[in-house]
């Protein structure tokens, strides 16, 4: 009997070559423009990706407060939260966490997008996102990532 004469090889946390890369929000959409950066953020779009490690880039997103909704996303969608008192339901529309907060809107998108378990809390880790075009991370020199032309 012939055995194989290569092994699958599976990436961890050690092997995984990390990139950053910044992505602009201004004019995306903001389902799509999650459903990319998480993708970024998992490591799908590579070659090795490994389902059960942290094997993904981490991500920048600008201009937080320029996302663009579809219809009538703006005053329709609504994010609600408990504070944990009796009667402590709190529920804020897109467009008034996107005047308050824009960064979380971003933020809560991308969570949503990812594992609900030990791994995707550590992926989120990975992202940073912020109001305007300027950011703390250029030591780390990060790429622009296109995401009209990212699948």
């Amino acid at each position: 009997m012939d055995t194989l004469s290569y092994k699958t090889v599976s990436a961890n946390k050690e092997t995984a070559d990390k990139k950053w890369f910044v992505v602009d929000a201004e004019g995306q959409p903001l389902g799509r423009l999650a459903s990319k950066v998480a993708k970024v953020i998992r490591g799908k779009h590579k070659p090795n990706f490994t389902p059960h490690a942290d094997c993904g880039d981490n991500v920048i997103v600008i201009n937080a407060e320029k996302v663009a909704f579809s219809g009538t996303k703006l005053v329709d969608k609504e994010y609600i939260r408990y504070t944990g008192y009796p009667g402590g339901q709190r529920s804020l529309t897109a467009e008034e966490m996107l005047k308050k907060h824009p960064e979380r809107l971003v933020e809560k998108a991308v969570k949503g997008m990812l594992p609900k378990n030990k791994l995707g809390r550590q992926l989120f880790t990975n992202l940073k996102v912020y109001v305007g075009t300027e950011h703390n991370q250029e030591a780390q020199k990060p790429e622009v990532l296109n995401l009209d032309t990212f699948k």
